[in-house]
């Protein structure tokens, strides 16, 4: 049996904790944490703790079929399978997903729950099926769970051709074929992407090639960070205070270890929750022991004769001694490869249409490639059409499955992608959770709990609307705000709340100016007539632009 859980859904009730505490903690006062391969004589009290669960976020995976087969424990897709489609194509169409990731695979699920008997092929650069990565910077760094358990379970045999651990290098959209690194081409009629993202390097590589210098975004990366930290180093020092920062160090401060966070901003999470709620996070790491440092940058790292990291020079004229550096500088969008393409594409992502379908550089909708995942840049109606891109694990999943449905669907029966953006972190035991688009917010307000005991509830607005709400430790309530959220309600919220707070009135947010990975111009238009009228792009999948925002905005 396999244990998968859906930490956007989960909000901490406990119960399965209860009812099987051999498989399932909670850490601190809500963040659930799990044994992926439990014993099987616990198979019993699983499953009635998978049935109680309130929210249903809980997967089960019986691994001891006949002959090793996958028996998932969730009910059948209710597609007809005998549906073809228009022109036939649910049943002779030839699909490729570029991405064996965690969107990919949910979407060739989804295609196969629609009634998709087709050819279906996934590509990916990775040499491993599809993972979970947030377990990376927790558990798996933490040692609590192995490299293997990150295995994203199924719900179904998809029936797929996968080409693993060969990248793709171009797409011809008129011959309609994928270029392989290995030199061979796959043809399809529709394509996916989803390529995602990869790590910010460190920027100088010299100083990137000494032992010790890390980025954290594989498999790979997590088991030699975490054989590192068992080897007891001197101090860790992180760069950047991103999501993936925060949860390194809170890591290292559970095993003892001691850290240094080196932040360029006023405070840690600015760009994901604002100074006012990313001060409150810098607090909880000082008081759990972190050596906080903001305001500061990493000048240059420094090694010995051998090669070995030794210090790091910072910004502020002050030196830290560490033998692990840990950049989480952000990531890089993977879009080289469909530099040439014709499809707009940039350092900002590919960007689609509410349905997942891609733009071409001319701004026109195409039909046969679509996109979804972190790479995806996308319309919000909610948030003024503005075209965003969400690096979150739910997205990936709910982006995937409207991309599937719209792959087999006539156009009169599409979706559109309008879910609301969630996402989750576990630091020191506290569970962070968000509703929404925090960066998208001009103000905030606590309404719910105490700071003090960080436990509490934030509400964000933005010229007097909810635009999202972050609960730490009070995951709960955050289904009451998602609905404000799609509404518009006023904010501040004018209504009496449980456990409300003695002053919850709104304050600045404290994010940065928006500044849009866009304004430069990226095309050149060439003829005169409207239909010789045309735009090329200048240089699609150049430059270095970070990409640190949970949600990015665009005009």
């Amino acid at each position: 049996m396999r244990i998968a859980v859906d930490l956007t859904k989960c909000q901490g009730y406990a119960q399965c904790a209860f009812l099987a505490p051999e498989a399932f903690r909670i850490q601190g006062d809500e963040a659930l944490t799990y044994d992926p391969h439990p014993d099987g004589a616990q198979r019993t009290k699983i499953r009635r703790a998978a049935a109680a669960c309130p929210v249903q976020a809980i997967t089960l995976e019986q691994m001891d079929g006949p002959n090793g087969s996958q028996h998932p424990d969730t009910r059948p897709g209710t597609a007809d399978p005998a549906g073809d489609g228009e022109n036939g194509f649910k049943k002779t169409g030839r699909i490729v997903i570029v991405g064996a990731s965690l969107t990919g695979l949910h979407a060739a699920e989804r295609l196969r729950e629609e009634g998709f008997t087709g050819s279906l092929t996934l590509v990916g650069e990775e040499p491993h099926e599809p993972y979970d990565r947030p377990p990376l910077s927790k558990q798996l760094l933490a040692g609590s769970m192995r490299s293997a358990d990150t295995s994203l379970p199924r719900r179904r045999d998809i029936g797929a051709t996968w080409r693993l651990g060969v990248a793709a290098t171009g797409l011809d959209l008129r011959a309609k074929q994928v270029h392989l690194a290995d030199g061979s081409r796959i043809e399809f009629d529709k394509l996916l992407i989803a390529t995602g993202l990869r790590s910010r390097p460190w920027p100088n590589p010299g100083e990137a090639a000494l032992d010790g210098v890390l980025t954290l975004r594989t498999r790979e990366d997590a088991s030699k960070l975490r054989q590192i930290l068992a080897g007891r180093p001197r101090r860790v020092l992180v760069i950047g205070a991103g999501f993936i920062g925060c949860e390194v160090a809170s890591v290292c401060r559970e095993l003892g270890l001691p850290v240094t966070v080196a932040e360029a901003g006023p405070a840690p999470l600015v760009a994901a929750l604002g100074g006012t709620i990313g001060a409150i996070v810098g607090e909880l790491h000082i008081e759990k022991g972190v050596d906080l440092r903001c305001g500061v940058r990493v000048i240059s790292l420094e090694g010995d004769a051998t090669g070995q990291l030794r210090q790091a020079v910072l910004s502020d004229g002050t030196t830290v001694a560490a033998d692990v550096a840990v950049a989480a500088l952000g990531s890089v969008r993977n879009v080289e490869w469909l530099a040439d393409s014709g499809l707009a594409c940039g350092v900002w992502g590919v960007a689609c249409d509410a349905g997942c379908r891609a733009f071409d550089a001319n701004g026109l909708v195409t039909d046969d490639v679509f996109v979804a995942g972190d790479i995806a840049r996308a319309p919000r109606p909610m948030y003024g059409y503005q075209f965003l891109a969400v690096e979150h694990w739910g997205n990936a999943i709910s982006q995937a499955e409207v991309a599937a449905h719209n792959m087999v669907s006539r156009e009169t029966e599409r979706w559109p992608h309008l879910a609301v953006p969630q996402f989750w972190s576990v630091q020191f035991g506290t569970e962070i959770k968000s509703v929404g688009v925090p960066s998208a917010a001009d103000e905030v307000a606590i309404v719910q709990g105490s700071v003090a005991q960080r436990r509490f509830l934030a509400v964000y607005g933005y010229k007097g609307r909810i635009v999202a709400a972050v609960a730490f430790n009070q995951n709960k309530w955050l289904e009451f705000y998602e609905p404000l959220i799609e509404q518009a309600a006023p904010f501040p919220p004018s209504f009496h709340h449980v456990d409300e707070t003695a002053d919850g009135h709104a304050m600045p947010a404290g994010f940065r100016p928006a500044v849009s990975p866009t304004q430069d111009a990226t095309v050149v238009v060439t003829g005169h007539d409207p239909n010789e009228r045309r735009a090329r792009l200048t240089n699609p999948a150049a430059g270095d632009t970070p990409s640190r925002r949970p949600a990015e905005t665009a005009p």
